[in-house]
């Protein structure tokens, strides 16, 4: 089920599942121990003597407010004859998530309505050893195990406490006591509960004829007891509606900072990609990493999950805030990056939020040799990221302390990384996690990372070292177009295997090539990179309603039972918009560059109603699959509308320099 509407301050994130119900809670990490474990906070309204959770029943719109990381929700329940509009947020500052509910009575009868709230928290993310209990110093429910620590309070008419409440023992016999008893309008008053505990609060609201009530409802989050009883002090004194308020100014000041031209651009495309901007800073920790995704339902396909910091896909959404003005963001992404960067000089596949190592899905041997379990884009593209965040920022001072201790220390290690004879770089596994050899998506992030070095050499007068770096590049380069060109196929390879003098190449066609370009190794021009990517579009482009653009031949990744052999696979935003860049790139006229425009609105087309990306979508039906919101995918939506613009503005100066 997709995360519809993640909200977050870069300490605390909460996602929000189709159904409008609080699936993940993580704290003091974005991305590192999600309190829930994806179990559901359920949300159900009782009325009348019936009760109904948040569900099929329900009518939901589930959006944003414009600009901003409050969400603008609207729930109809025509049985019950209510109407709900809810804003949620986390706070810019506290940390605290406040969700405000106006009910809405649509009958000509004074109804009493109440709302109850679930909470499955599995503490560190596991069941044992959790305390519910309520606490009669703050009048709310207390969750704690450790240094973790969860306080739910509500209001309402002014009125803050929570007067209806449950706590019960989730592993034990009465299971579903909780939900049975709001089902009948209900709660036990149960104090506490331990081992494995949840609970359930109630407000009790008087809704007028055809009439409305409001409540507030919050979780503060902290280390300690004295934290979230603070935190509480906080939001009763300032007072939901004004907290709300405050936040919703800020992320409308945060994403509207710059004038911007967005050339001919749809209305559509420009709100998606301030949605976009918005949506990445959800998912970046405030000490620095950039996770990947936050959705725990991939749990269930892996045992594992996306929310690790992966060096490629932090260096694409560092590159694209960068070049839209966000370089503060990711400064301390750089930071991280120095900290956990390998004596050797290169980064292990991923690492979890506090910097420690994540789980490693590659071997470290091949065929009975030692291999590094590496992608080795993934360093070269920090590099490449980095001189994007510079040339934006100019911040000469930020980079100084970064140069020996990550861009040379990496460079190096890409430069010693090589076959003596082709100077290709050495086997490793690939930008999918999926094989082991030499990838012409790795060798294109390793040329671009080398010049990147060696752009910084140079702005640090290290005259040699540039030459060193620069060389390295083009002898890569030189490699490239000799040994993975293949002429029977008249284009690139996408990987090779050596052989002999040269290598075996992999024939299967694969959206990736298009980093031979994108990524500056190869002009867009170059005749062979026009046969490659003709073949990418007539090969990859599904031809079903749907459309957009898959990662490769027979891709079998979350492939859907109910797809056909003639789909090479499910469509990816990334893999649709590499395909629109290339084309953005080629443009000579206004006329070509609009031939990228339907490749951004497929992206718009495809979007969940919030404005949410996922990583691909099913290729008959269009919904969402794997996880969303998926970082990557946003800010490549964020890098192909900028590079839109920019090629528009420069078309349109020359042009009206010519007249």
């Amino acid at each position: 089920m997709p995360k519809d509407i993640p909200v977050s301050n870069g300490n605390l994130l909460l996602n929000f599942d189709s159904d409008y119900q609080i699936r993940d809670v993580y704290f003091p990490f974005i991305g590192q121990e999600n309190h829930t474990n994806g179990a559901t906070f359920r949300f159900g309204v009782w009325v009348d003597g019936r009760c109904s959770w948040m569900g099929p029943e329900w009518e939901k719109d589930l959006r944003y407010q414009d600009n901003s990381l409050v969400t603008n929700v609207f729930l109809k329940n025509e049985s019950l004859g209510l109407e709900l509009r809810c804003h949620d947020l986390v706070d810019v500052d506290l940390n605290v998530y406040i969700k405000e509910i106006e009910v809405i009575n649509l009958q000509r009868n004074e109804r009493q309505v109440r709302l109850f709230f679930c909470h499955d928290f599995n503490l560190y993310s596991y069941s044992i050893g959790d305390t519910a209990y309520y606490d009669p110093r703050t009048s709310s429910i207390i969750h704690y195990k450790a240094n973790r620590y969860f306080l739910i309070n509500c209001s309402k008419s002014g009125k803050s406490g929570v007067n209806h409440y449950a706590c019960c023992d989730k592993e034990g016999p009465d299971r579903k006591e909780i939900w049975n008893d709001a089902e009948r309008g209900i709660l036990n008053g149960n104090q506490i509960a331990w081992g494995s505990a949840d609970s359930a609060i109630g407000i009790w609201l008087d809704v007028p004829a055809v009439g409305k009530a409001k409540a507030s409802y919050w979780i503060a989050a902290g280390t300690h007891y004295n934290d979230v009883a603070q935190l509480n002090r906080h939001v009763i004194e300032k007072t939901p509606a004004k907290l709300i308020k405050r936040t919703s100014l800020y992320w409308v000041a945060w994403v509207t900072k710059d004038t911007r031209s967005f050339g001919d651009l749809q209305k559509s495309v420009i709100s998606l990609f301030n949605r976009s901007l918005l949506i990445l800073r959800t998912q970046i920790d405030n000490r620095g990493a950039i996770t990947a995704a936050n959705d725990s339902d991939i749990v269930r396909f892996g045992r594992d999950t996306y929310s690790y910091m992966w060096g490629r896909d932090g260096a694409f959404v560092a590159a694209a805030l960068a070049k839209a003005g966000y370089t503060h963001v990711c400064m301390k992404f750089y930071e991280f990056c120095a900290r956990i960067l390998s004596d050797e000089g290169y980064l292990y596949q991923h690492y979890n939020p506090d910097g420690s190592l994540a789980s490693n899905w590659h071997p470290w041997l091949v065929d009975g040799k030692a291999v590094l379990p590496i992608q080795e884009d993934s360093t070269a593209l920090i590099l490449w990221a980095l001189w994007i965040h510079f040339e934006s920022s100019r911040d000469i001072e930020f980079i100084r302390p970064l140069y020996d201790k990550l861009i040379k220390k990496a460079a190096d290690f890409m430069i010693t990384n090589r076959d003596l004879e082709t100077k290709l770089p050495i086997p490793c596994y690939d930008l999918w996690e999926e094989r082991f050899g030499v990838h012409a998506f790795t060798v294109a992030a390793v040329i671009a990372g080398l010049r990147a070095a060696g752009n910084f050499a140079r702005l640090f007068h290290e005259a040699s070292l540039a030459k060193k770096y620069g060389k390295a590049a083009d002898q890569i380069k030189e490699g490239l177009t000799r040994h993975f060109y293949h002429d029977g196929l008249k284009r690139y390879a996408r990987s090779g295997n050596r052989k002999g003098k040269g290598y075996e190449l992999d024939q299967v066609i694969d959206v990736s090539l298009s980093g031979l370009t994108i990524l500056g190794a190869l002009p867009s021009q170059d005749p062979r990179m026009v046969e490659t990517m003709e073949a990418i579009h007539n090969q990859l482009w599904l031809k079903t309603p749907v459309e957009g653009c898959a990662r490769y031949k027979d891709d079998r990744y979350h492939r859907p039972s109910d797809s056909t052999v003639e789909i090479p696979g499910n469509p990816w935003f990334i893999s649709t918009l590499w395909l629109g860049e290339y084309y953005i790139d080629c443009a000579e006229s206004l006329q070509e560059l609009r031939r990228a425009i339907p490749y951004l609105e497929w992206c718009v087309k495809n979007a969940l109603p919030s404005g949410v990306l996922a990583e691909q979508v099913h290729p008959v039906n269009s919904s969402p699959l794997s996880v969303s919101p998926l970082t990557w995918s946003h800010s490549s939506f964020v890098w192909a509308v900028l590079q839109y613009t920019d090629k528009f503005n420069k078309i349109s100066c020359a042009k009206a320099v010519d007249e």
